[in-house]
């Protein structure tokens, strides 16, 4: 099959489908870039740039700064829709049960790669390359011997040298003795720490979650809240609740599954939550990295089968200090697209990167140039096999209007709807609505 100049992934990708000129598009990319806003995107004038780019959520991550700080943002990404005209819908992303080590000094502390570092609850030791004080009192017991930790403000991609590669190697008490494994240098005045595939006892809702979107969160009308770190489906069920308690029951959940405890009970949260984020940040650190590849395809298939928005995180990380994405992160947009994601979340490239409007604009081209290919027959068929007969009333209807749109070759389906629901069934047929 064959459509334009492009060939549909059932067949061998040809040379002359990939040499000719791309055609205008009716619309940019139907795939939502999500931006996060902060130091490199906090002004009218650059957020007015990554709505015309292409970013289609703004996302405000509470884990820095405080409401005063966001509220800024947000009056100044109100002003920038207003005058490109553009709708952006907010999105509130939770701290949730994140360790942290608070750099009291603020100064940089480089660790020496063959040293050791102690972890100490005692937060009256000024923080150094010999110890290193965290928020949580019950870290030696939950840990052994051989467990990894990983510290850092942005944590431990493979490349960078601000996050820090720990061993453990012993507990004394309330303490950690660690091995450090990699030479960095933390910076900043918060780090986190996060221990690999090891539960922590702290809630996925946290009272600081709790005070922020009762009181920003419930004053701004917040669209989507980001539970960070939700392991089971009851994190879920708990912020739907609390949600309600708050006047905010229209306000959408997605999951962030990135930890292994996530990944296990996947297929109830999806049941609970509206939409899910495989956040590959915490993730590709959760586990080995040849694993990280099959949680994406099998969370993202998931999530098309059952009608749930998905999204991924951690895309182009080089586009924080390069004004291209490497070959293989160009790659890795794209295949995520054809797997079926419905969104790009752009963390650190939009909020301390140096080019957030190009990351938007990148990632935008990209994923547009994917959609040309993406076997939406195919994806249909799928769909409409793994939902069975006899539909939902508005699953039928949903079902003919996009089996018509693709016989005609429709550019689009306008759908007219009061919840939404239609114009969603719609979409998890993916065709642009």
């Amino acid at each position: 099959m064959q459509g334009g100049n492009h060939m549909l992934l059932e067949e061998p990708v040809r040379l002359a489908s990939v040499l000719a000129p791309a055609k205008p598009k009716v619309f940019p990319s139907l795939t939502k870039i999500v931006g996060t806003l902060g130091p490199n995107s906090h002004s009218v004038e650059v957020i007015e740039e990554c709505l015309t780019a292409g970013m289609s959520v703004a996302r405000f991550d509470f884990s820095w700064k405080d409401a005063t700080y966001h509220q800024e943002t947000l009056d100044n990404l109100r002003k920038a829709a207003q005058n490109v005209k553009k709708l952006c819908p907010i999105m509130l992303d939770t701290v949730g049960p994140e360790i942290q080590v608070h750099n009291s000094t603020g100064g940089a502390i480089e660790l020496i790669g063959g040293n050791h570092v102690t972890i100490t609850p005692d937060l009256s030791k000024a923080p150094s390359a010999d110890i290193l004080p965290i928020k949580f009192g019950d870290l030696a017991k939950v840990v052994k011997k051989g467990d990894t930790l990983f510290i850092g403000q942005y944590l431990f991609t493979g490349s960078e040298t601000t996050s820090l590669w720990l061993e453990v190697t012993e507990t004394s008490g309330a303490e950690v003795i660690c091995y450090v494994k990699n030479t960095a240098t933390l910076s900043g005045p918060i780090f986190t720490l996060h221990v690999s595939q090891v539960h922590i006892s702290m809630p996925t809702l946290s009272e600081y979650d709790k005070q922020v979107i009762s009181t920003w969160g419930l004053q701004n009308s917040v669209d989507i809240i980001s539970l960070s770190h939700t392991r089971s489906s009851e994190d879920v069920r708990e912020l739907r609740a609390f949600l309600k308690s708050h006047d905010l029951q229209d306000t959408q959940i997605y999951a962030k599954v990135e930890n292994a405890e996530g990944l296990e009970h996947f297929d109830e949260i999806l049941q609970e939550a509206d939409g899910i984020i495989i956040s590959r940040g915490d993730l590709g650190i959760d586990l080995p990295p040849e694993r990280v590849f099959m949680s994406q395809k099998t969370g993202i298939h998931k999530c098309n089968m059952a009608g749930k928005s998905v999204i991924i995180t951690r895309v182009v990380d080089s586009m924080i200090d390069n004004l291209r994405p490497t070959r293989a992160e160009a790659t890795d947009v794209a295949n995520a697209v054809l797997d079926g994601t419905d969104g790009i979340l752009l963390g650190a490239e939009t909020l301390r990167g140096q080019y957030p409007v190009d990351a938007v604009r990148t990632v935008g081209r990209i994923c547009a140039e994917a959609e040309t290919v993406y076997n939406q027959s195919l994806h249909f068929k799928k769909v409409a096999r793994h939902v069975g007969e006899p539909m939902a009333h508005e699953e039928s209807v949903a079902s003919s209007a996009v089996r018509s749109a693709m016989k005609v070759k429709a550019a689009a389906i306008v759908v007219f709807t009061f919840s939404g629901r239609a114009a969603r069934c719609s979409i998890l047929h993916k065709i642009s609505t």
